[in-house]
C-alpha cells in the first residue's frame, strides 16, 4: 500500500519584520500517522500551524498540504478535507450545539441534518439542543472536536485537544484519534501534556526557538542523544548482591538496596543484560523496564548545552 504525505514542508521560514518566528523547518507527515508537535511557549508551533493551514504565507521554503499549496486561492476546495481544532474554542453562545455544528457542516458543504453520529462520538448527544452558553469548558471542547471531525477529513490538526477534559473524556478523544488514523487520516497534535502522548503517537517534532531541534520516533530520539533506560530488579538480598557484583558490561548501578537493584543502560542493551542476569539462575521476584518518557526526551533536546543540563 502506497503511503502519501498529507503535509510536506521544505525549509520553511516565516519572519515578522526582522524577527524569524520559524526558520528552516522541514517536515513530512504521511497519511495514517500521528505526529506530535511540541515545544515551549514561543517556540513557533502556532506560526507553523498557521502556515500549514494557509492562514499565513511562509517567507521562505515550500509548503504542500494534500499535494497543494495551502496559501493559494484554489486550495479552498480542499479545506473540507481538513479538520482543525484551535487552542481556544470559541462559539456563538446563543446557538445550540446542533445549530453550531450545522453551521460548520454547511461551511464544508455537508448535509446539516446528519450530525447525530458526531455528537455520539464525543459523548455530547444529551446536550445537542442546549445553548452553547450553558456548556462547560469540557463540553465546548468536545463540540470543537466534533466540528473538526466533520466530513471525515484526510488531515486533522488538533491544538491542545484535551484541554478542559476529564480523564474519561480524554481517553475517548484519543480513541477517536486512533480510529481516524486507522481510517486513513494524518493527524498533527500540538500539546503541552506530553505524558498523554507517549504511547499514542508515531513520531514527534520538537521545536526550540523557531528551529527544528529534533524529529523522529521516540526510540530514535532516545538513541540519538544516548538516553539511558532503567532496569529495576526486585530479588532476595543474595540475588541483588550477585547482580551488583557481576552486572552486565555497559550498565551502571543507579540504586542498590537489600531487595532491589536498579541498573541504567542504553536501550539496545536491555535484552542482553536481562539475558545474562537470567542465565545466572538467580531467584528474582520482579523485573521492571523503564524507558525515558517523551517529556524527558523533550527536556533533553530543549535544554541548552550548559552545566547542570543532564540526559537521563
Amino acid at each position: 500500500m502506497d503511503i502519501f504525505p498529507a503535509i510536506e514542508l521544505l525549509n520553511i521560514g516565516k519572519s515578522f519584520g526582522k524577527k524569524w518566528a520559524i526558520k528552516d523547518i522541514s517536515l513530512t507527515l504521511p497519511e495514517r500517522q500521528c505526529l506530535a508537535l511540541v515545544g515551549h511557549n514561543g517556540a513557533g508551533k502556532t506560526t507553523l500551524i498557521k502556515v500549514i493551514l494557509g492562514l499565513i504565507k511562509p517567507s521562505a521554503g515550500e509548503v504542500r498540504v494534500l499535494h497543494h499549496d495551502p496559501a493559494m486561492r484554489d486550495f479552498s476546495k480542499l479545506r473540507c478535507s481538513i479538520g482543525f481544532l484551535p487552542e481556544q474554542v470559541l462559539f456563538q453562545k446563543t446557538l445550540t450545539g446542533r445549530e453550531t455544528l450545522a453551521f460548520y457542516a454547511r461551511l464544508k458543504g455537508l448535509p446539516a441534518n446528519k450530525l447525530d453520529e458526531y455528537f455520539e462520538r464525543v459523548d455530547l448527544h444529551a446536550a445537542v439542543d442546549q445553548r452553547v452558553g450553558t456548556y462547560s469548558k469540557g463540553m465546548r471542547q468536545r463540540l470543537g472536536i466534533a466540528q473538526a471531525l466533520l466530513g471525515r477529513p484526510k488531515l486533522l490538526v488538533l491544538d491542545e485537544p484535551t484541554t478542559g477534559l476529564d480523564p474519561v473524556a480524554r481517553q475517548n478523544i484519543y480513541k477517536i484519534i486512533d480510529e481516524e488514523k486507522k481510517s486513513g487520516a494524518a493527524i498533527l497534535i500540538s500539546s503541552h501534556v506530553l505524558t498523554e502522548l507517549d504511547d499514542r503517537i508515531d513520531r514527534v517534532a520538537i521545536l526550540n526557538e523557531g528551529a527544528m531541534a529534533a524529529q523522529g520516533t521516540i526510540p530514535q530520539l532516545r538513541h540519538q542523544i544516548g538516553m539511558r533506560s532503567r532496569i529495576g530488579i526486585t530479588a532476595p538480598p543474595e540475588s541483588c548482591d550477585a547482580i551488583a557484583v557481576a552486572f552486565a558490561e555497559g550498565a551502571r548501578i543507579e540504586r542498590f538496596s537489600a531487595e532491589k537493584i536498579v541498573l541504567r543502560c542504553l536501550p539496545d542493551q536491555k535484552v542482553e543484560i536481562l539475558r545474562k542476569i537470567m542465565a545466572k539462575g538467580l531467584a528474582i521476584t520482579d523485573i521492571e523496564l523503564i524507558d525515558p518518557t517523551l517529556e524527558q526526551v523533550f527536556n533533553a533536546y530543549s535544554c541548552p548545552v550548559q552545566p547542570g543540563c543532564h540526559h537521563a
